[in-house]
C-alpha cells in the first residue's frame, strides 16, 4: 500500500487509483468545442435558427467551452435529449426532433474521427502512470464518454498495460455515476474501497467517490482553458506534478 500526497493533503493506504479520461488524462478541449460546434451546424442545416442555443446548451462559448457544461462532462445521450429538446421547441414531434438529432451527432462523429488522435495526453500523465503502475498501484479508468472511445484512447495512446480495467458508458451503464457500473470495476480492481482514490476533473467524480465510499478525489483543474469548479473534491491539482507517490 502507498501514499499518494497533493498539495497539502495526503491520501494513506492507497491501492488503485480511478482516473477520468476528458479534461484529465487527455486534452479534450480543442476536440470537444469542434465536435459541439460541428453537431449545431448540422442541425441547424435543417433547422434554421437552432445553432446559436444548441452551442449554448451545450457550454460553447466562442473559442471557450465550459468545464462544467453539457459538452463537457455530459454523456452522448444526455447531449441527444438536450439537442432534441431544442428540435422539439420549433414543433417537431419528439421522435423526429430525436431522429435529426441523431444523425446529425453520427455524422458529426465521422467528420472528426478517430477523437482519440485529436485528443493527446495531458503533460505529465504519462510520467505519473508509469510511476504509479511501477510502484504497484492499480489503475483504471471510468469515462462518461462512450465504451468504444475509451477503448480507443487506451490503443491510440499505448495505455492498455498499465490499466486494469477501463470503463466508458453504454446503454448497459448510461451514467458513470450507475451503481452497478461502479461495483464491476471495484470488482475488477480487486481492492476494498476505502483503499481507491479518484482523480477526475468535475463533480460526476467527486459524486463517483462519494457514492462507491472511495478514499477521496483529486479534482483535476489543469485539462481547460477556464479551471473547472469542483466543489466537495478532496484536494485539487493544476498540474499531474503535484500528485506524488510515497512507497
Amino acid at each position: 500500500m502507498s501514499t499518494i500526497r497533493c498539495q497539502s493533503y495526503t491520501f494513506e493506504n492507497i491501492r488503485a487509483i480511478i482516473f477520468d479520461k476528458d479534461g484529465t488524462l487527455a486534452n479534450s478541449e480543442v476536440a470537444l468545442r469542434s465536435l459541439a460546434q460541428r453537431r449545431s451546424r448540422l442541425i441547424d442545416a435543417q433547422i434554421p435558427g437552432v445553432q446559436d442555443p444548441l452551442l449554448m446548451a451545450f457550454g460553447v462559448n466562442g473559442d471557450r467551452i465550459d468545464p462544467s457544461g453539457l459538452m463537457a462532462i455530459g454523456t452522448r445521450l444526455e447531449n441527444e435529449i438536450a439537442a432534441a429538446a431544442y428540435v422539439a421547441e420549433t414543433g417537431r414531434g419528439w421522435v423526429e426532433s430525436l431522429q435529426i438529432v441523431q444523425s446529425a451527432f453520427t455524422e458529426a462523429d465521422r467528420s472528426l474521427s478517430p477523437k482519440a488522435e485529436q485528443t493527446p495526453l495531458m503533460l505529465g500523465a504519462l510520467d505519473l502512470i508509469q510511476c504509479l503502475s511501477q510502484a504497484g498501484i492499480r489503475l483504471a479508468m471510468l469515462s462518461s464518454d462512450s465504451a468504444a472511445n475509451v477503448r480507443e484512447f487506451l490503443e491510440v495512446h499505448a495505455l492498455q498495460p498499465y490499466f486494469e480495467a477501463a470503463y466508458g458508458v453504454d446503454a448497459k451503464f448510461p451514467t458513470k455515476t450507475d451503481a452497478q457500473l461502479l461495483q464491476q470495476l471495484l470488482l475488477a480492481l480487486a481492492v476494498p474501497p476505502p483503499q481507491v482514490l479518484v482523480v477526475g476533473d468535475s463533480q460526476v467524480d467527486v459524486q463517483v467517490a462519494k457514492d462507491a465510499g472511495l478514499a477521496g478525489c483529486i479534482g483535476f483543474t489543469g485539462g481547460w482553458t477556464t479551471a473547472p469548479p469542483i466543489a466537495g473534491a478532496t484536494v485539487l491539482a493544476e498540474q499531474f506534478s503535484q500528485i506524488e507517490l510515497t512507497l
